[in-house]
């Protein structure tokens, strides 16, 4: 018995679509960074690679493929940021509408006759004010992660930016050379 087709299922793809949460969306940014990251690597690998035409006997064909390679690296390169800048913006537009709340209303607190003696009530006391300062303590070791990644963000684009200007004096002829 075969399964049919899911365009006989528009009810199931909807539903798909609408369980993808901010959780989700953040886990496939972290996946796209990933393969960005990859990506980079081997376009650093095939740049490495590749033999500058400098008087060594030259092999157009050989060229042409490392140069497709390369091209197709980069137009992958160039999907995976589109395909990041996409989840960030529907990442910023579910959180958008998001009242910012207290990390003390996120622990779960019960209460009962037992809690209200002067001891227990100390001690506890004492408990919320050590998680509150781990709560802070992750806070600021989270805000530094998003440091590094935005500074490591900003020197792959550098690196790509210095590739294209390294392709575009290829293309030109000059070899990367000063022209005075």
């Amino acid at each position: 018995m075969t399964t049919p087709p899911l365009a006989q299922f528009p009810g199931q793809q909807a539903q798909a679509v609408r369980d993808v949460n901010t959780a989700s969306l953040c886990r496939i940014g972290q996946e796209t960074v990933q393969d960005i990251v990859l990506r980079t690597m081997e376009i650093f690998q095939l740049l490495r690679n590749m033999q500058l035409p400098n008087g060594v006997t030259y092999h157009p064909n050989t060229h042409q493929d490392r140069l497709g390679k390369l091209q197709e690296h980069l137009r992958m390169l160039s999907v995976l940021f589109r395909k990041l800048r996409l989840v960030y913006d529907k990442c910023n537009e579910n959180c958008a509408g998001l009242d910012p709340i207290p990390p003390e209303q996120l622990i779960p607190y019960v209460e009962d006759d037992s809690s209200k003696l002067d001891d227990r009530g100390a001690s506890q006391i004492r408990s919320s004010s050590e998680e509150r300062r781990e709560v802070l303590e992750v806070n600021k070791k989270l805000k530094q992660k998003n440091q590094q990644l935005k500074q490591i963000m900003d020197q792959l684009r550098n690196l790509i930016w210095e590739i294209n200007s390294m392709l575009a004096q290829k293309d030109r002829g000059d070899g990367g050379r000063v022209l005075r």
